[in-house]
């Protein structure tokens, strides 16, 4: 089965909250998950919140990430966690 690269959007409550501290548990959920998280990207979404974006690798047959969105929507500060791309890698 193939590898594929998974981008997991992470928003935060409030621009009060320390995304390190959000990326560093989800990292390590990630991890228990089964993923390998690689770069994370902040992207400015409005009024100075900003968005936590995280890819990782994880292997296809591993199926849904349903089951990591819940665990990371229940880090405390998270708002929302949702996967916005999923793609196979080559190789």
């Amino acid at each position: 089965m193939a590898v594929v690269v998974v981008t997991l959007r992470i928003m935060p409550v409030s621009v009060d909250i320390n995304l390190d501290t959000i990326e560093e548990q989800a990292n390590a959920l990630i991890r228990d998950f089964g993923g390998e998280p690689g770069k994370k990207v902040i992207n400015p979404i409005a009024f100075g919140l900003n968005a936590l974006d995280i890819y990782f690798t994880m292997p296809e047959e591993k199926g849904s990430t349903d089951a990591l969105e819940i665990k990371v929507r229940e880090v405390e500060g998270v708002q929302s966690a949702e996967v916005t791309d999923v793609r196979r890698t080559m190789g």
